[in-house]
């Protein structure tokens, strides 16, 4: 009876919050500093160890000079360096210079997010490494033009997206990865006295650098600008079939053929799959809408919190039928509203949406708010203690997706509510990645699959089903060899991430050449390019930072115990096992 009269509640809000204007507290600033030290997180509040990242002090250069004065400074004093922006939504430690603290710099380009250069003869633009992915897209379409690949969040910038490999989805043309529109950028390189410690190093698009240099991770060099390749204008038309999941193993291929930008998600516990009809239409086909995605727009704050209330009753009561119940609702009002597709910009009418590229590409309303606005966030924002989750992202070769599809039948047949706690979130999202030149990128055609699911307010307690997530984690990285998207994923992901990628030993060749003595490296970022294996402590594998091997890896005075997965043997999971207790 709870979960009705919460429901209730719960969609009540969902209506008027859609139809009365909302606009969010703005993200808060990802560096805090006080008067002896700064502390760099990332917009969920944590990072994957859940330590604090602290560092000396942080320029904000406005400048591509100031910029690369900055790097100078950092190298003739021999301290560490990372570059942020004003947005921070990498989950794993990239961008923590150094644990130790006082040997390090972070630069930020917040304040550099100015320049934008188009060229419409050339097709292209330039902008500046700290300008935000939304202006760079009004610009272009200003000029009547449209920038094919982005991300579906638009709180990035444009150096930081193209850094950590963000994407879109698309198998058609230059594919759906934003650094494979990459022609050209401006990176700063640590240099010797005679260069005045930094030189701006222009790398063309014929340049064999670009291929190391557009996924970098931010460890080769800081980029200052970058040019990206654009289109004549053009509108989309989406519209999204909700239906059996039976046959997605089969249908995933052709529907990324048959679609620029199609894309497909999986909710295995309602045995159902959204498919998204994304093409492109021309400009004078009728109709301006824009795709509001739900998941980012701003939310009461009330509701956030009721939200992640009602998921950790249901994870210390171990309720799976309430975290059902929760993703019925959650399926049920998407299919309501389109998944926050608006006809003319407003609400959603019916299918097709058809809108400007540049309204249908990325969302992120939950950005933009007044400051005066103090009821309503970003559903995930850590100061109003909302929603907290782990994302787990695998980039599969395609040719072995399907297989990787039956698994995961296999395991949700045995009990289909296991999956109740990744379906209320968003369920399986699949998307579709073009082989890329890039060293760090895909080397052939693969698919993206991205699942949230809950994670808690403490790294010791253990969550329900969470066997379940860490088999299919499993399955992914290490059965099928999938690769981890480098801004996403806990530490598991990245074990020898290494050998995964063929053009790896030429990216570390590039890495030597341009920062010998390591200075934009740290112990975090090569935790994640080396794919290291975390020490194996007591609970590591509830937080993803081991797999288990050992009871104590997992928390056994709670009566989760490590063992072998259910569908795939070689996996090793957290699991909640009572009768194991007095064995």
């Amino acid at each position: 009876m709870y979960y009705f009269r919460w429901l209730l509640g719960f969609l009540h809000l969902l209506v008027w919050g859609s139809i009365i204007l909302v606009h969010a507290i703005p993200p808060p600033d990802p560096v805090q500093c006080n008067r002896t030290i700064c502390t760099l997180s990332n917009s969920y509040g944590a990072w994957g160890d859940r330590k604090d990242c602290s560092v000396k002090s942080v320029v904000y250069p406005t400048t591509e000079e100031e910029l690369r004065s900055a790097v100078a400074h950092a190298n003739k004093n021999k301290l560490k360096v990372k570059v942020i922006s004003k947005f921070s939504h990498t989950i794993p430690k990239l961008a923590c210079p150094s644990s130790l603290g006082h040997d390090s710099l972070l630069i930020s380009t917040a304040k550099y997010d100015s320049g934008i250069e188009i060229d419409s003869v050339n097709l292209a633009v330039t902008a500046d490494a700290g300008v935000a992915l939304r202006d760079v897209i009004d610009k272009v379409e200003e000029a009547g033009l449209s920038l094919v690949a982005a991300p579906y969040w638009e709180g990035v910038s444009v150096a930081g997206m193209i850094s950590t490999g963000a994407h879109g989805s698309s198998w058609w043309g230059k594919g759906g990865a934003v650094h494979d529109h990459v022609i050209g950028l401006s990176m700063i390189v640590p240099g010797n006295e005679s260069e005045g410690y930094a030189k701006v190093k222009q790398i063309g698009a014929q340049d064999q650098l670009l291929n190391a240099a557009k996924v970098s991770l931010g460890i080769l060099g800081v980029i200052s600008k970058v040019k990206l390749s654009l289109e004549r204008g053009f509108k989309r038309s989406i519209t999204y079939n909700f239906t059996n999941d039976s046959s997605i193993e089969n249908n995933f291929m052709e529907h990324g053929k048959k679609y620029e930008f199609g894309d497909i998600t999986w909710y295995p516990s309602k045995h159902t799959a959204v498919y998204r009809y994304d093409s492109r239409v021309p400009m004078d086909a009728p109709g301006d809408g824009i795709n509001d995605f739900l998941g980012f727009q701003s939310n009461e704050i009330l509701i956030s919190k009721s939200v992640r209330a009602s998921e950790k009753l249901f994870e210390s009561t171990k309720s799976a039928n309430g975290e059902c119940t929760l993703a019925d609702t959650t399926l049920w009002y998407k299919k309501q509203i389109g998944n926050g597709l608006k006809n003319n910009g407003q609400i959603f009418t019916g299918y097709p949406v058809v809108g400007r590229q540049g309204k249908m590409q990325t969302s992120g309303s939950c950005l933009y708010s007044p400051k005066t606005r103090i009821d309503a966030s970003c559903a995930w924002d850590p100061r109003i203690k909302g929603l907290f989750f782990y994302e787990s992202t695998a980039i599969f070769t395609a040719t072995k997706f399907g297989d990787f599809i039956k698994d995961v039948k296999k395991l949700r047949d045995l009990k289909p509510e296991n999956f109740c706690g990744i379906d209320h979130y968003n369920g399986f999202l699949i998307r579709y990645i073009k082989a890329s030149k890039a060293y760090l990128g895909q080397s052939e055609d693969s698919i993206v699959v991205d699942f949230n699911y809950y994670r808690a307010d403490e790294a010791s307690t253990p969550r329900l089903n969470q066997d379940v997530m860490e088999e299919v984690e499993q399955i992914a990285f290490f059965k099928y060899g999938a690769r981890p998207h480098w801004a996403k994923n806990r530490n598991l992901a990245f074990l020898k991430v290494q050998s995964k990628y063929l053009n790896f030993n030429k990216f570390i060749a590039v890495k030597k050449q341009l920062d010998p003595e390591n200075m934009l490296s740290s112990e975090w970022s090569d935790e994640i390019l080396f794919g290291k294996e975390g020490v194996g402590s007591d609970g590591c594998a509830l937080e993803g930072l081991c797999i288990c091997s050992e009871d104590r890896h997992c928390s056994p005075s709670k009566e989760y115990f490590c063992k072998p997965g259910l569908v795939y043997s070689e996996a090793r999971v957290c699991r909640y096992s009572p009768s194991s207790a007095n064995l």
